[in-house]
């Protein structure tokens, strides 16, 4: 693991791999981010770093990460979208109440709330089970009764 100074200030750079907000956007947010510039979807994203430079001793250059979208969740309907942005809100409110600049910093570190607030009436990782072996099966009686 690098090692910089405590106080140092890491600039964050985003890498050009785009491949999971490719899979979750539909072709119309597709289009639309294209016809019109200063468009915008709502996503939730996992960053991850992949690269970094500035930490050698003695070296000249401002610490810098590289992060990649590696999840992400594009938000598919108004609905979806003011949830996302709520949570955005909600996050940006803890963070101002607690002094912090980011999620990392000091101070308390839980959004779960104000996630499972926003997220309310969205389907449980449980439901969507559920929904997947309801589907799986519908295909198997279907197979079974053409068959």
């Amino acid at each position: 693991m690098p090692k910089i100074d405590k106080d140092a200030d890491v600039e964050l750079k985003l890498d050009g791999a785009a491949g999971a907000l490719q899979g979750t956007t539909t072709q119309p947010q597709r289009r639309g981010l294209f016809e019109y510039p200063g468009t915008s979807v709502f996503a939730v994203v996992e960053l991850t770093s992949k690269a970094y430079t500035g930490h050698a001793d003695g070296e000249d250059k401002d610490p810098q990460v590289k992060i990649r979208v590696t999840l992400a969740e594009v938000a598919q309907d108004d609905e979806q979208a003011q949830m996302v942005a709520e949570v955005m809100r909600a996050m940006m409110r803890h963070r101002k109440m607690n002094g912090t600049l980011d999620e990392l910093g000091p101070g308390s570190r839980d959004v779960a709330a104000a996630v499972s607030e926003a997220l309310g009436n969205m389907p449980t990782e449980r439901e969507f089970e559920v929904y997947q072996e309801r589907k799986r099966s519908t295909r198997r009686d279907r197979v079974e009764h053409e068959g």
